[in-house]
């Protein structure tokens, strides 16, 4: 009989806006039972700490490798976790021995699929001993180690939570998670698994609209909503040659690089680089092996509505339908830590975290790395 586990997911993403916390109950196979979720914002002193962070990934060539000022930075982000695992079950009347394990994604430094590289900063052994909780960590690497490309991991998740559409008779159902990059995962009528990234997501608006007003992001989409699409600049993403190449890879967040103030107002670069976003998606999703029926939206750019319009539009165009992810029954915010949740049980009991189908591993592989109190 398959054990059932309580687990808590920690995801820290590539927006770098704070930590989700999530906790469910499941047997790393079809039960999930969803449970509360609360996120924790930085501050934007440490949001500025974490940039810093990238910058001395940069020189990186080893996953181990933490420079003095890098390795206090992980110190830092492994304490904020803790005290958001903490308060989270403060907040949930939890206690530590009431929960079977944490899974712990860390923060993305580096990401370079073709060189086999990967760095995510965070003490999953200091993160146990300060929780009392054990933890499954370091989840990206066995992957790279047997060929893949290290992301994206969130498939196995999304095609559990696909089967009551697939129950009920759907067709084929595309999940997009729009975080700083996009995600796609999609399970087919046969069940088939395919996911990779598909382009940027949050990323460019949030530097954009930072470097022009100081804010963090476009809320509601509301700036991009005032501005129209300048062509030329869409279309200078569009081309990359990511979106040409059959062999589908994961990206870094600095694989596109931002506009450039002179280059548009800030209604129109925010209005072009939403519209960039949704086209990115689309245009991934020809690489698919037949057309969703159905797309379901989660992560932050959900919320954007200039993007999620731009995104309905061109998939209407295509006879497929676009929800959110709390219109299909689930919660947008909670599902990448859910995900990690989902993993870290997985990963105890050596089921594969990834697939050939999502991140182009040779085989199955199960991976991360168990810290206990």
């Amino acid at each position: 009989m398959d054990v059932i586990r309580t687990a808590i997911g920690l995801m820290s993403g590539t927006s770098m806006d704070g930590i989700d916390v999530a906790l469910i109950r499941t047997d790393g196979r079809g039960f999930i039972e969803r449970g509360p979720f609360m996120g924790v914002p930085y501050d934007a002193d440490f949001r500025g700490q974490l940039k810093r962070a990238l910058e001395l990934s940069r020189p990186l060539s080893e996953r181990s490798q933490r420079p003095a000022e890098l390795r206090d930075i992980e110190l830092e982000l492994t304490l904020r976790h803790a005290i958001a695992v903490t308060a989270f079950m403060e907040r949930f009347g939890l206690s530590a021995d009431a929960v079977d394990i944490l899974g712990f994604h860390g923060q993305t430094v580096l990401h370079r699929p073709d060189e086999g590289l990967t760095i995510q900063i965070g003490d999953g052994q200091e993160l146990a001993k300060r929780t009392g909780i054990s933890v499954v960590y370091d989840m990206r690497a066995n992957d790279m180690v047997h060929g893949g490309q290290g992301a994206p991991l969130v498939p196995a998740y999304h095609a559990a939570l696909a089967g009551k559409f697939q129950q009920a008779g759907q067709a084929a159902v595309c999940f997009v998670n729009i975080g700083g990059i996009s995600n796609l995962t999609f399970i087919g009528t046969d069940g088939r698994i395919s996911a990779f990234d598909s382009g940027p997501g949050n990323t460019l608006i949030d530097q954009w609209v930072e470097m022009q007003t100081g804010k963090t992001y476009d809320p509601g989409g509301e700036i991009g909503g005032r501005g129209k699409v300048v062509a030329s600049l869409a279309e200078r993403y569009l081309q990359s040659p990511f979106f040409r190449g059959n062999v589908r890879r994961s990206l870094d967040r600095g694989d596109f690089a931002p506009l450039r103030p002179e280059e548009a107002s800030l209604e129109d670069g925010a209005r072009t680089l939403a519209h960039v976003a949704a086209a990115s998606i689309i245009k991934s999703a020809g690489f698919l092996p037949e057309t969703p029926a159905l797309y379901i939206v989660c992560g932050g750019g959900r919320l954007n509505a200039t993007l999620m319009a731009e995104l309905s539009v061109m998939a209407e165009r295509l006879g497929s339908r676009v929800l959110t992810a709390e219109e299909a029954g689930f919660d947008g915010d909670a599902m990448e830590a859910e995900a990690w949740a989902y993993l870290a049980v997985r990963s105890l009991d050596g089921l594969p975290l990834t697939f050939p189908g999502t991140t182009g591993v040779a085989a199955p592989v199960s991976g991360g790395v168990l810290a206990t109190p």
